[in-house]
């Protein structure tokens, strides 16, 4: 269950990526489907996965350098605008949808596709919706300047 207080039963965005590949795997485990992609392209793939894990990861590590909270459900305590933050408000999900979609190519199986569609939309319409509204009574006319400036995604 995903609720809009900080507690342990809220599922943060790795986590929900991490099921979203392991259903991903099973599905196309359990229910073999001719692929969309022919087995050559598949490995295609791999682009998006390491190009999405390294952005996750460098948005990460630029979270902890400016010592700011990095728990989605927490108070957020710092405004992040530079460095990859200049270019996307989320870089760590633009990251982990990148992720997704190469773990989808890497699969070729339809259902695969639909599952990184489904992240990405949970991740737009739900975690970052949250983010923002928080950051919104957070830092006001701070955040409000820096979402006009900055796409959500890229």
């Amino acid at each position: 269950m995903i609720t809009s207080n900080a507690s342990s039963r809220n599922l943060l965005p790795p986590v929900l990526l991490l099921l979203v590949v392991a259903v991903m795997w099973l599905t196309h485990a359990l229910l073999p489907r001719a692929p969309v992609l022919p087995g050559s392209y598949r490995l295609i793939g791999l682009l998006p996965l390491a190009a999405g894990v390294a952005v996750a990861v460098a948005a990460r590590a630029q979270f902890a350098r400016a010592e700011t909270e990095i728990n989605t459900f927490a108070e957020p305590t710092r405004l992040v605008t530079d460095g990859l933050f200049r270019w996307s408000r989320n870089p760590m999900y633009l990251g982990m949808g990148l992720a997704a979609a190469g773990m989808a190519v890497l699969s070729g199986a339809a259902t695969s596709f639909l599952l990184a569609a489904v992240f990405v939309v949970v991740v737009d319409r739900w975690y970052i919706a949250f983010e923002e509204r928080r950051l919104r009574a957070r830092f006001g006319v701070a955040y409000e300047t820096y979402a006009r400036s900055t796409r959500r995604w890229v």
